[in-house]
């Protein structure tokens, strides 16, 4: 193994819904074809929050589990077979921990893996940790001057790119964003640079939409104006996960058009009218995680200064406040953006 000399290195360890304690110990030492990188930051979403309480499918997680997928950070040892210069480098890596040579994998689907449910801050230590441990082959490399602190958003980013990718929009056309959580914000952003004819954002709630002029929406409408427009966009990108939105977001695409399924539903959420679906011949597709293709699409943009993350922050913890901060996620106030943990 190539690095510098580490001390001990902290995490939090999740050890059964509701329980978690921060544990300190040697760094991880990486194997062969992996990094150590050192967390500069690492955000909470949804996803962390229903690890904590619970809720999260069996199936999607494995306790006791460290968990953040969402982070960026500096290349602080390789093990073997990796190459000595990565250390140093900024990075962000893609979560999902894929076999590269199923038939899906090698087709570029890598997000569609057949080898089973691998990803890091659910069944493999996360990033809520001064370190984490990843395959070099997930790495996506940063500029030297990279803000980490925005970079952590790069995992939503990379979603919301493959979501934007799968719309296909074009210049001149109708565009709306149902949703301006996170991921809805993100979106704004990446369509924007598409010269939309029109880009509009649809959400209640008016403290979240309030960002959405600044990073390129032409107005912001709440769900009651919404269903005035029905039958008027070429492209409908779907983000809230809210139990009626996937139905509504279908209402709201011209006939012939296209929508896009980014939000995380629940069981009891409202189903798609399939008389709709057939006399309007939408296309409808859905999003659950990022390809690597996605992963280099929103690395580029970010690069390029195309997407600033930054904005989207409102709170900041260390580690030992985590039960504060994932508390924050979800709880309802208007007024909280994206959690980070700082290391």
């Amino acid at each position: 193994m190539s690095g510098s000399g580490r001390v001990g290195s902290r995490a939090v360890v999740v050890d059964r819904p509701g329980g978690h304690r921060l544990v300190e110990s040697e760094p991880p030492v990486p194997g062969s074809g992996e990094v150590l990188v050192k967390v500069a930051a690492a955000g909470i979403c949804m996803s962390d929050r229903e690890v904590y309480d619970g809720r999260r499918d069996q199936g999607y997680v494995r306790y006791p589990v460290t968990p953040g997928h969402e982070w960026s950070g500096t290349v602080e040892a390789v093990g073997g077979g990796v190459d000595p210069a990565l250390i140093g480098r900024r990075t962000v890596a893609e979560g999902f921990r894929t076999c590269g040579t199923c038939e899906r994998c090698r087709a570029g689907d890598t997000s569609l893996c057949t080898s089973g449910y691998d990803e890091t801050g659910f069944t493999r230590p996360g990033a809520f940790a001064d370190h984490v441990t990843v395959p070099a082959r997930l790495l996506h490399l940063l500029a030297d001057g990279a803000d980490l602190r925005a970079a952590a958003l790069l995992e939503p980013a990379a979603v919301v790119a493959g979501a934007v990718r799968a719309g296909c929009p074009e210049p001149g056309e109708r565009i709306a964003v149902v949703g301006a959580g996170t991921l809805g914000l993100l979106a704004v952003q990446f369509l924007a640079a598409y010269a939309p004819g029109e880009l509009t954002v649809v959400e209640p709630r008016a403290t979240r939409a309030a960002l959405a002029p600044a990073f390129g929406a032409h107005e912001v409408i709440g769900p009651t104006e919404a269903e005035s427009r029905r039958g008027r966009y070429d492209l409908v990108v779907e983000t809230a996960g809210a139990p009626t939105t996937a139905a509504s977001s279908c209402l709201l695409a011209r006939r012939g058009g296209r929508v896009v399924l980014t939000g995380m539903f629940t069981t009891g959420a409202t189903g798609i009218d399939p008389v709709h679906l057939s006399l309007s011949q939408l296309t409808v597709r859905s999003v659950f995680g990022a390809p690597s293709a996605a992963w280099s699409f929103a690395v580029r943009a970010f690069t390029a200064g195309l997407l600033d993350p930054g904005p989207l922050i409102t709170h900041e913890f260390p580690l030992e406040r985590y039960a504060e901060a994932v508390a924050l996620v979800g709880g309802g106030d208007p007024g909280t953006g994206k959690v980070l943990l700082r290391p």
